[in-house]
């Protein structure tokens, strides 16, 4: 029997404990890069059943035998499944990659997969060297770069509605709006949380807190009998005497001195008894893997200021605002809902 030579090939990182986590990050790029191309060819709107490479390809007007190979992959990713006789199907995963998906995550993939993304990744490390973001000294700072590109600005607008979905759901059905009967969302956008919370607790009467711009859009999209009030938390006061404040995703945005800023701004309009609710990636005080820690390598490449913080850092932006962390709701996805109360 003839033996055949061994073929060389990348190293198995099963093979060398500690080089795993190591591999297991570069084989990630090429992992997004499969997903990249797929959400770009507009793929899984082109499966209505089984198909084969060819018969998508064919669809995407795409190369057949590359097609193939990324299917495979995909396949190893269960956002498709192979029958064994070389036709794919969308898995749930890969459904959600449908333009007319309610969540769709297409938007976040194709977002994710922009130059300008692309490069504010690329250049991390000319970010640690300057102190400054490399996006920013290329582009510009994020929303000006949105509000100047229609295309860019809707495509980032879907992407944030895509993360929002799991979040907006978990707070409004998890957390206990009982006592709660007034509810500011402040810098809410156009009000999808405000939404969920008020059709979750049918007692609640909303008001959201926003840019003059932002308000305009949030009008046609909020239901009836919803308060839209205009201004800017860092000069404008809140509306005030309401139960409670929604922040959600707001503060990571900001520097410690801008975020304590945001909070003493809610804290002037919060009556005795009301509370500041905020929604947040909130880190681990120790070493365990996080979602959020992902999250914060992103502020960290495309703001100069924003972050994402661990509980102990939030109390510490609430104490600095005359507020008091009251307790925390661990939710689905990562995400943490902090209540505060006036610390006195």
């Amino acid at each position: 029997m003839t033996t055949l030579p061994e073929t060389p090939s990348e190293p198995d990182p099963a093979a060398d404990e500690p080089t795993s986590a190591i591999w297991e990050a570069i084989g990630g790029l090429s992992r997004f890069a499969a997903l990249s191309a797929f959400a770009d060819l507009g793929a899984a709107d082109r499966m209505d059943g089984p198909v084969t490479a060819a018969e998508l390809a064919d669809r995407c007007a795409a190369d057949p035998a590359g097609v193939a190979r990324v299917l495979r992959e995909l396949a190893g990713m269960r956002i498709v499944a192979s029958d064994g006789e070389g036709r794919y199907s969308l898995t749930p995963a890969g459904e959600t990659l449908r333009a007319d998906a309610e969540g769709s995550m297409l938007a976040a993939v194709r977002m994710n997969s922009t130059p300008e993304f692309r490069y504010a990744f690329g250049n991390l490390a000319h970010t640690l060297r300057k102190g400054r973001s490399a996006f920013i000294e290329e582009y510009g700072m994020l929303y000006d770069f949105l509000a100047a590109r229609p295309e860019r600005s809707k495509l980032f607008d879907d992407y944030m509605t895509a993360r929002a979905v799991p979040h907006r759901r978990a707070v409004a059905t998890m957390y206990d709006f009982t006592g709660v009967r007034t509810l500011v969302d402040v810098g809410g956008g156009k009000g999808h949380f405000l939404a969920a919370v008020m059709a979750a607790n049918p007692h609640l009467r909303g008001t959201l807190f926003e840019l003059p711009h932002v308000a305009e859009h949030a009008r046609a999209f909020l239901p009836d009998g919803v308060e839209v009030v205009s201004g800017n938390f860092f000069t404008d006061p809140v509306p005030p005497g309401a139960d409670a404040y929604l922040l959600a995703s707001v503060l990571h945005n900001w520097s410690d001195e801008d975020a304590v800023r945001i909070l003493r701004t809610v804290r002037a309009g919060v009556p005795d008894g009301g509370r500041v609710l905020v929604l947040e990636y909130a880190l681990p005080d120790d070493d365990r893997p996080h979602v959020g820690l992902d999250g914060d390598i992103r502020m960290l490449a495309l703001f100069d200021a924003g972050m994402e913080r661990t509980h102990a850092e939030y109390a510490r932006l609430f104490e600095a605002a005359d507020l008091r962390l009251a307790s925390a709701l661990e939710l689905p996805a990562g995400t943490t809902l902090m209540e505060a109360r006036p610390a006195r």
